[in-house]
């Protein structure tokens, strides 16, 4: 059986495709001999020059390869932007540039830095239910420090020189329920604080499911990412 390479198989197909051509050429131009292979010649010539234009020449490739890139490029921009979202609202956003930064910044219970070992005069445990015992408002608890974290400006303003012991007591961040009505979203505060709540599922707040799973009967359960935090709670 005869080879057929590329340029013949071309070939080919341009001369089966004149006579169909040379059909509809008849049936709009009429049956004029002439006239039909003049058009016939034009219509091939119009053909290979758009094929040439559009698969034969290198600008034309150039300008595929570019919209490629161009496409890629956003849909990589579009993946990370999405991923960075979701490490942001998964609560992974602070990210590790060098073994001496881990701290820098991490303020309000909010640093990824895994609380492991736990130490025994940390009362209470991520998940818990709590009421504040001066201003009344429920919440619940979803990070804490050995003891407060926080710019010193925050610091100086919480803490005058009267208060100046409960800094270095430990602090937890709240959730506060919005049902309570408080007008804050969130807060941090000292042990000293807190009185612990059994039993009590309902904490309204647009962030409980970031943080949590579900509830267990005595505490809410954490999501992957926070149980790292807070091994132990």
């Amino acid at each position: 059986m005869p080879h057929i390479n590329a340029a013949a198989a071309l070939q080919i197909c341009v001369l089966l495709s004149a006579l169909p051509a040379q059909y509809f050429i008849s049936q709009w131009y009429g049956t004029d001999s002439v006239q039909r292979i003049q058009i016939t010649e034009r219509l091939i010539i119009a053909s290979w020059s758009s094929f040439t234009k559009s698969f034969l020449s290198l600008d034309a490739w150039a300008d595929r390869l570019k919209l490629w890139l161009s496409t890629t490029r956003t849909c990589l921009n579009v993946g990370l932007l999405i991923l960075h979202f979701r490490n942001w609202y998964y609560g992974e956003k602070k990210t590790k540039i060098g073994d001496n930064e881990a701290e820098t910044h991490s303020y309000f219970a909010e640093s990824s830095h895994v609380r492991s070992p736990k130490p025994e005069y940390i009362q209470f445990s991520v998940g818990q239910v709590i009421v504040h015992k001066t201003f009344g408002y429920s919440g619940v608890i979803v990070g804490w420090d050995v003891k407060a974290k926080a710019p010193e400006e925050w610091l100086r303003h919480k803490y005058p020189p009267a208060k100046q012991d409960l800094k270095d007591t430990p602090h937890y961040r709240i959730l506060i329920n919005k049902a309570n009505g408080f007008g804050k979203s969130t807060a941090y505060i000292p042990e000293e604080e807190i009185t612990i709540i059994m039993g009590l599922e309902v904490v309204h707040h647009p962030d409980m499911k970031a943080y949590f799973s579900g509830y267990d009967g005595s505490k809410y359960i954490m999501q992957p990412w926070l149980k790292k935090i807070y091994p132990h709670d």
